[in-house]
């Protein structure tokens, strides 16, 4: 039924027709890329890497409990959304994959990789990508590469992400974009990389389901900034259950959660001062002042911006507490 079904809408959806465009009307993305899910959270994930600017706007697609996408070489974009809203209807990867391009006149250029909630995964290599191209579909991920300096950059995708097991996705992802680096990559260099995570569970809320987002459209060593930003992302995690603690009144689950976010950037002042502000309003102001002195220090809007939060409550030490803070740095 399913297939009998398909044929009415692939005719009729103008969505879906999109599919039809020959090779020479899509921007070329030469590229190395990931489809993975974990099996243990149900999470799903698409990274990748290409000497090409923006390569994460065109190339990774996902949606939370449906799958995630990466359609590459010569592009054709729309292998994203259609193939989201089939995996979407229930049908698994290998045979989103041949609709899509049986129904392209340029799906000899396309490469592409799918994978569903089900941790069902399938991938495409057109014979008229550019060597070294290929892919390999192992048990809950596919890797895809083209254009690529060797034939073991796949390869070493598949192993960096199978030996990296117990990891969250994300990072197994970007492990999986270091290996294939460290093959050397994209033949033409390195510009432009992205990484993105879905939930395992459907959502009708556009801003859901969606824990990891992050592009790197042009840098000199765009994996190596994709991590420090993954990073990045991680510490501002620890921040926003911070936030979540205060809101519910656990002190002490905040200040947990800001001192692992500033324990992971020192650096950073605006991690310093709310960890500072957990500490004084758990009753430990002895321990907030030095921290502080030294955030005023370096920036005098911190100072501004201290008693301001005795209004909505955010900070809750008394009037002699709120002077020994403003006291210091003077």
């Amino acid at each position: 039924m399913k297939n009998i079904f398909f044929s009415s809408i692939f005719f009729c959806s103008p969505i879906l027709l999109l599919a039809q465009q020959p090779f020479g009307k899509e921007p070329l993305a030469h590229t190395y890329s990931i489809v993975a899910i974990d099996p243990e959270t149900g999470e799903m994930g698409a990274a990748v890497q290409s000497h090409w600017f923006s390569v994460g706007t065109l190339v990774i697609w996902g949606e939370p409990g449906v799958g995630v996408v990466a359609t590459q070489s010569f592009v054709n974009p729309a292998y994203g959304p259609e193939g989201l809203q089939l995996m979407g209807m229930g049908f698994n990867p290998e045979q989103v994959i041949k609709m899509l391009t049986d129904k392209d006149e340029g799906q000899m250029y396309r490469q592409v990789g799918m994978l569903n909630a089900d941790g069902e995964a399938a991938s495409f290599t057109g014979e008229s990508c550019i060597e070294a191209a290929g892919h390999y579909v192992g048990d809950g991920y596919a890797v895809q590469a083209n254009l690529m300096e060797k034939a073991t950059v796949w390869p070493a995708m598949a192993k960096a992400f199978e030996n990296s097991k117990g990891q969250p996705l994300a990072e197994r992802l970007v492990l999986a974009l270091e290996a294939a680096q460290a093959e050397g990559g994209d033949i033409r260099g390195k510009q432009s990389a992205a990484l993105i995570i879905v939930s395992g569970e459907r959502t009708s809320q556009a801003w859901e389901g969606r824990p990891v987002n992050l592009r790197v459209d042009d840098h000199p060593n765009p994996v190596q900034e994709l991590k420090r930003l993954l990073k990045v992302h991680r510490a501002y995690e620890h921040m926003n259950r911070g936030d979540l603690a205060v809101e519910a009144g656990d002190i002490d689950k905040a200040r947990e959660e800001y001192g692992a976010a500033e324990a992971m950037f020192p650096d950073n002042l605006e991690m310093k001062y709310w960890h500072a502000i957990a500490l004084a309003n758990g009753g430990e102001l002895e321990a907030a002042l030095p921290m502080f002195k030294e955030i005023f220090l370096k920036d005098p809007n911190w100072k501004v911006l201290t008693p301001r939060l005795m209004k909505n409550g955010l900070l809750t030490v008394d009037e002699e507490g709120v002077e020994r803070i403003m006291e210091v740095g003077e």
